[in-house]
C-alpha cells in the first residue's frame, strides 16, 4: 500500500503585503549570520584599536596609537632628508646657472611645480594663464622685471602687501576724485586709441592733453609704461582687468590695487627659488 505524499506547508509570513504579495519569514543562512556577527565584532575591535569616534576637537586615539598624519609627516621628513643636498645646492647656486646642472634643474622644476600648484594656482590658474585681476605669467608683460632674479624677488617680498616693507609697490590714484567725468571720458578714448581700439577721435584728441598732465608721469609720454615703478604698458592688448571702454572707465575712476602676499613668510628660500625657476621656464620670463 503506497503512502500518500505529505503536503509541505508554506512557512510563516512576515505579515508584510504588497499588492497581495506576501513575504515568507525564511531564516537567513547560517553562514551569512556568522559572517554578519564577525563583522560586528571586527568593527568593535577596530574602533578600540584605531582612531575612530569623533570628539569635540579630535577623535579617539585607539590603543595602537596609529596616526595617518604621523605617517605622512614621516614620509615628508624622509623625502626632505633625501633632497636636502639638492635644496642646499639650489640655495647656493646662482639662479642663472641652475640650467647648467640637469639634475638640479629637474629637481627645481619638479619642486617648483608642486609649490605653484599648492600656493599660486588659486590666483594665477593651474596653467599660470591668470584671470581678471591676476597676471598671466605666460606672456612677456612683466611689471618690476621678468628675468629670473626679478621674479624671485617679487615672489619673496610680494606686491602691495602690508607685511613686508620691501614689497613691490605702486598705486594708481582714483581719478574720479581728481578729474571731471567728461575728462575721464576723454582720457579713456585716448587710451583706447593708443592701444589699438575703436575710439572717438575727437574725444581722444582732447584726452591726449589730460593724459600728458595726469598719466604720463607713470605710464610715460608714449603710454608704454615704466616697469620699475609698476606702471603697465597701456599701448598693447594685455590688460589685467580688461581694455574695453566700460572697464577702462572703471579703472580710471576708481583705480586698481591688487595685492600679492610676501611668500618668504610661508616658503623656504629653496622653495621660492624653485618656483621662480618653474615660472621663468613656462615661457613668459625674460
Amino acid at each position: 500500500m503506497s503512502k500518500k505524499p505529505v503536503k509541505k506547508e508554506d512557512p510563516k509570513t512576515t505579515g508584510h503585503s504588497w499588492d497581495g504579495i506576501q513575504e515568507f519569514d525564511n531564516p537567513m543562512p547560517r553562514w551569512w549570520l556568522w559572517t554578519f556577527y564577525a563583522t560586528i565584532v571586527w568593527g568593535i575591535g577596530y574602533t578600540i584599536a584605531y582612531p575612530a569616534w569623533p570628539l569635540v576637537n579630535r577623535a579617539t586615539q585607539g590603543i595602537l596609537g596609529h596616526s595617518t598624519r604621523a605617517e605622512v609627516a614621516e614620509e615628508i621628513k624622509r623625502f626632505d632628508e633625501m633632497n636636502s643636498g639638492l635644496r642646499t645646492q639650489l640655495v647656493e647656486t646662482d639662479l642663472t646657472e641652475v640650467s647648467n646642472d640637469a639634475d638640479l634643474l629637474h629637481f627645481a622644476n619638479a619642486n617648483g611645480s608642486a609649490v605653484f600648484a599648492t600656493w599660486c594656482s588659486q590666483c594665477h590658474g593651474s596653467g599660470a594663464a591668470g584671470a581678471v585681476g591676476f597676471p598671466n605669467l605666460l606672456d612677456n608683460d612683466w611689471l618690476w622685471g621678468g628675468d629670473i632674479e626679478s621674479i624671485r624677488h617679487t615672489i619673496e617680498v610680494g606686491i602691495r602687501n602690508e607685511t613686508n616693507e620691501d614689497a613691490r609697490y605702486s598705486e594708481m590714484p582714483a581719478f574720479g576724485e581728481i578729474l571731471e567725468p567728461e575728462e575721464i571720458e576723454q582720457v579713456v578714448e585716448y587710451v583706447l586709441d593708443i592701444s589699438g581700439g575703436e575710439a572717438d577721435q575727437g574725444l581722444a584728441a582732447q584726452g591726449e592733453t589730460i593724459f600728458a598732465d595726469n598719466c604720463a608721469a607713470c605710464h610715460g609720454e608714449d603710454g608704454k609704461g615704466d616697469r620699475e615703478q609698476g606702471a603697465p604698458n597701456i599701448t598693447d592688448a594685455i590688460w589685467l582687468f580688461g581694455g574695453d571702454r566700460e572697464t577702462l572707465t572703471q579703472t580710471v575712476t576708481y583705480s586698481r590695487f591688487g595685492v600679492m602676499p610676501a611668500w618668504n613668510e610661508r616658503l623656504s628660500e629653496s622653495d621660492i627659488r624653485a618656483v621662480a625657476i618653474y615660472v621663468h621656464g613656462l615661457g613668459g620670463g625674460e
